[in-house]
C-alpha cells in the first residue's frame, strides 16, 4: 500500500523554504516601485517615506537575516534619494523609515520562531501519524492495497481515523476505523486498537477472536483513560476483513457499527452488508458482538472501506457527498479498480465537493486480490 508523500516531504522542509524560497521579491519589488515613483512624480509629490513599507513587508515574509538587509537597503535608499530629489518631509520621514526598520527585526525573530515552534509540531504531529497509520508495503499479505487520510485539523494532520493491512499466516486482514471524538484522546485511542489489531490479527485464526480482542482492548483503554482523568468513555466504528489464502473466492467481514464497504468491479458497484451490530464499547449493551459474515467476492473486484468522513462530507448548501453516485460513473471506466486510482479518484472528489473545508477527519482503504496472488 503506497501512501502519497508530497504533504510529508513538505512538511519535512525548512521553515523559510516553506515561506517560499522567492519571497524576497516582494519587499525587492515594493522597494523598486518606491524609487521610481519618487522619481517620476513632481517634486510636491513626496513618496520616499513609503520606504518605511519594505522592512515591515520583509518582517512578514522572510527570515531576519534578509529583514535585516531590507531595513538596511530602505535607510540607505530614503538617504540617496533625499539627496537627489529632496523631496522629503524633513526629519519626521527620516525617523520613520528608521523606525520602521527598527521595528521589522524583532517582528521577523518573533515569527520565524513561531513558525519554527509550528514546524516542530508538525513533525511531531507527523510522527504520531506514522505509528497511527504506517506505511505498507505493496502487495503486503498478498493483496493489493492503497490509502489515503485527509485529516481535518490540517497543522495536527492526525486524528481519530485509523486503518491498517496486516500480513498473517492465515491470510490479509484489514482494518478501517473511527473513533468517537476528536483531538489527543481519540488519536490515543485510535492507537490502542490499531496495536491491538497487528498482533491479534497475526496470532489469531478466528476472526471473531479478533473481533473480541478488539472490544476488551477498547474497553480497557476507556478504563485506563477514566483512572487518568478522562471525562468521556469512547466507542469506535469500524469494519475488519479478512481474506483467507485457501480460499480465494470468499472473504470475511466484522462490521462494528461502520458505514457497509463498497465492492467495485467490471460488474459495477455493489455494497456489502452494513454494521448491524454495536460499535465497538457496547457489545454487552447490545447483547453480544457483532456476527461474523461470510461473503462472496470476485478475484476482479475491489473493496472500498471509508470513514464518514466521505459519507458525511458536505458542500456549501449543505448537501451530502454522494459516494454511490461517484462510484457508479467510476465503474465504467477501465481500470477504475486499481485500488491507486480508487482512493485518488474519491479522495479528490471529496475535497472538490467540500472545496478543501474538512471538518472531520477522512480515511479511505481500496483492497483487492491480485490476478497472482503475492507471497509474503
Amino acid at each position: 500500500m503506497r501512501e502519497r508523500s508530497a504533504e510529508a516531504q513538505q512538511q519535512s522542509l525548512p521553515v523559510l523554504v516553506q515561506y517560499g524560497h522567492r519571497s524576497w521579491l516582494v519587499p525587492a519589488a515594493l522597494l523598486v516601485a518606491v524609487v521610481v515613483v519618487d522619481g517620476l512624480t513632481p517634486h510636491s509629490f513626496a513618496s520616499v517615506s513609503w520606504l518605511v513599507l519594505v522592512p515591515v513587508v520583509a518582517a512578514g515574509l522572510c527570515g531576519p537575516q534578509l529583514t535585516v538587509v531590507f531595513s538596511c537597503l530602505s535607510i540607505a535608499a530614503y538617504l540617496a534619494l533625499d539627496s537627489i530629489w529632496a523631496k522629503s518631509q524633513g526629519t519626521e520621514d527620516f525617523l520613520l523609515v528608521i523606525a520602521g526598520a527598527v521595528l521589522a527585526v524583532p517582528i521577523s525573530v518573533f515569527r520565524a520562531q513561531a513558525a519554527a515552534y509550528v514546524h516542530h509540531l508538525q513533525g511531531t504531529a507527523e510522527t504520531t501519524r506514522q505509528v497511527v497509520l504506517r506505511p505498507v508495503p505493496p502487495g503486503w499479505g498478498g493483496v493489493d492495497s492503497a490509502a489515503r487520510y485527509l485529516a481535518a485539523d490540517i497543522e495536527a494532520r492526525v486524528g481519530g481515523d485509523f486503518y491498517d493491512v496486516v500480513a498473517t499466516p492465515f491470510g490479509a486482514r484489514v482494518i478501517l476505523g473511527d473513533v468517537q471524538g476528536k483531538g489527543l484522546p481519540a488519536v490515543s485511542m485510535a492507537a490502542a486498537l490499531v496495536g491491538c489489531f497487528r498482533e491479534v490479527a497475526f496470532h489469531e485464526e478466528d476472526l471473531a477472536t479478533v473481533a473480541s480482542r478488539l472490544e476488551e482492548r477498547l474497553l480497557r483503554q476507556n478504563r485506563l483513560a477514566a483512572q487518568l482523568g478522562g471525562r468521556e468513555e469512547r466507542f469506535a466504528t469500524a469494519v475488519v476483513i479478512w481474506f483467507p489464502d485457501d480460499v480465494p473466492e470468499q472473504i470475511e467481514m466484522v462490521n462494528f457499527g461502520h458505514d457497509g464497504p463498497h465492492a467495485l468491479g467490471p460488474a459495477g458497484v455493489r455494497q456489502l452488508p452494513t454494521g448491524s451490530g454495536a460499535p465497538m464499547g457496547f457489545a454487552q449493551l447490545a447483547g453480544g458482538l457483532p456476527e461474523i459474515r461470510r461473503l462472496r467476492l470476485a478475484e476482479d473486484e475491489t473493496v472500498l472501506i471509508v470513514s464518514d468522513g466521505v459519507t458525511e462530507a458536505r458542500d456549501r448548501q449543505g448537501a451530502f457527498f454522494d459516494l454511490r453516485a461517484h462510484l457508479d460513473r467510476l465503474a465504467g471506466l477501465p481500470g477504475a479498480a486499481d485500488p491507486e486510482r480508487l482512493v485518488d479518484e474519491i479522495a479528490a472528489a471529496v475535497v472538490r465537493h467540500t472545496g478543501g473545508r474538512r471538518t472531520d477527519d477522512t480515511a479511505l482503504l481500496a483492497v483487492r486480490r491480485p490476478r497472482e496472488a503475492l507471497s509474503d
